[in-house]
């Protein structure tokens, strides 16, 4: 029990002297033993403990980078009634001997910035001269005169010729805190996180989104809204806040994929509700293609009018009358929801139904006499657009036009003309029509009434007058 009281004084007295050897301007290494309002105490080990002013161990933006128990790397700014310890060396205390100690340790000193000259600046440190070029006075450029006369922290990258020789670099500190910085940004970055973002840049094909610190993600233009996006500068310009969601995180590659129409419902989840095959829309056409017209009906809700369902023009093919922009009626011919797909036709005003067209339909059967335009013609035939989506064969023998006529002048594209449906298959895809059927009905209705007016009238009924009428107009 004697011994313990003893060894502590000892180990007491052992650790009094080692602090007593510590001198202003030494590089010391130590843990966090407690944070007061102020102060903070510090181990260093067998030197027994020091302090440290709390605002010291805080980021640019005021918050406390340290908790008890982290290791710090600092310096020695005075012994006076206790060791007091700082993280960075003042200007007006660092000496050559300060500054190649900090060159070694990596420790940041303060310095102010004199002037601008060739290539760089001077900074006075202490009582030495150093240059700083002038690449790395920033991360960012910015003129001479918004650094001059400022106080910065600068990390000493080349101290030579006993300190004749001193280069700084405050990009160094910089670029670390920022590394810092991103590295707890990128901790709140996950598939699904909702975040507030600066627009950073707007390119064609989408826009890079300033998550903080530096860390960037892309808003792809696809990604932007439900509806079609012609141009990103339509929905976003550069500096703009705004709320966008993490899609994924390539960790690998470093990308970040981001999306603003994800914070708004799809509207593609109630359009099995909203729509259905049959219903009449208005719509506008958004773009054309090859193959048909992309029609909006609503923002988000995009049906596809396929060129089978635009009646023939001779004015060059179905797409000479369609542009982007034109608005009109369509009408649902298809819907799958499964995969966000709508088929429409455009309806000219007092059109029939699209869906009368349809296979199956009682609109087109064998017998019926039927209107249609010219499509195209063949060497085999003529066929003939009867509605959206159904086009029959008029095969050459069922013209009316013998073998060396002109079918193109007895058929014009786009013209009209009337048939009559010999044949259609169960899925209504292939419909035989004649032209010359129409012809033959049409004669053999003439013959008909001919026949009925050559009936002899009954005996002894009419007038001598009423006979001689009918003679007359025979």
């Amino acid at each position: 029990m004697s011994e313990e009281p003893e060894e502590d004084f000892a180990a007491m007295f052992e650790a009094s002297l080692e602090a007593k050897r510590l001198e202003k301007g030494d590089p010391v290494q130590g843990s966090i033993v407690a944070i007061g309002p102020e102060t903070a105490l510090v181990d260093v080990g067998g030197k027994g403990e020091a302090v440290i002013d709390v605002d010291e161990l805080k980021n640019p933006e005021g918050e406390l980078e340290f908790a008890v128990g982290d290791r710090i790397e600092a310096t020695v700014v005075s012994t006076a009634g206790g060791v007091k310890l700082s993280r960075k060396l003042l200007a007006t205390a660092a000496s050559n001997r300060q500054i190649e100690d900090a060159f070694r340790s990596g420790l940041p000193v303060e310095g102010r910035v004199e002037r601008e000259i060739k290539g760089g600046y001077e900074v006075k440190v202490g009582r030495s001269r150093a240059f700083c070029p002038g690449s790395q006075i920033d991360v960012r450029g910015a003129d001479a005169a918004d650094h001059a006369g400022n106080v910065y922290a600068f990390r000493v990258i080349e101290f030579r010729d006993g300190g004749s020789n001193i280069v700084l670099s405050r990009r160094a500190l910089l670029e670390e805190e920022q590394q810092a910085e991103a590295a707890e940004v990128r901790k709140t970055v996950i598939p699904g996180a909702v975040l507030t973002g600066r627009v950073a840049s707007v390119r064609d094909f989408g826009a890079f989104i300033d998550l903080g610190a530096g860390v960037q993600g892309l808003l792809h233009v696809s990604e932007m809204s439900w509806a079609r996006v012609a141009s990103p500068a339509e929905v976003v310009s550069p500096g703009e806040e705004i709320t966008v969601k993490v899609l994924g995180v390539d960790e690998e590659k470093g990308r970040i994929s981001l999306g603003m129409k994800q914070l708004s419902g799809d509207p593609w989840l109630r359009a099995g509700e909203a729509y259905a095959v049959g219903q009449r829309r208005p719509g506008r056409v958004t773009r054309v293609a090859e193959f048909g017209a992309f029609v909006e009906l609503e923002p988000g809700i995009e049906a596809l009018a396929h060129a089978s369902t635009f009646p023939p023009s001779s004015r060059g093919g179905w797409s000479s009358g369609v542009t982007p922009g034109m608005t009109g009626t369509f009408e649902i011919l298809s819907l799958d929801l499964e995969k966000k797909r709508m088929g429409v036709a455009l309806l000219g005003e007092g059109s029939a139904p699209a869906a009368a067209g349809a296979p199956g339909s009682p609109g087109i059967m064998a017998g019926a006499r039927l209107r249609g335009k010219v499509e195209k013609i063949e060497k085999f035939g003529v066929f003939v657009f009867l509605a959206p989506g159904r086009t029959g064969l008029i095969p050459i023998s069922e013209t009316g036009v013998a073998r060396e006529g002109d079918l193109a002048r007895a058929f014009p594209v786009g013209g009209e003309v009337e048939v009559i449906v010999l044949e259609t298959d169960p899925s209504g895809r292939r419909i035989r029509l004649s032209a010359k059927a129409v012809a033959d009905a049409l004669e053999a209705e003439e013959v008909r009434e001919w026949k009925e007016r050559q009936a002899p009238a009954p005996e002894g009924s009419g007038s001598m007058a009423d006979k001689l009428r009918a003679a007359l107009k025979k």
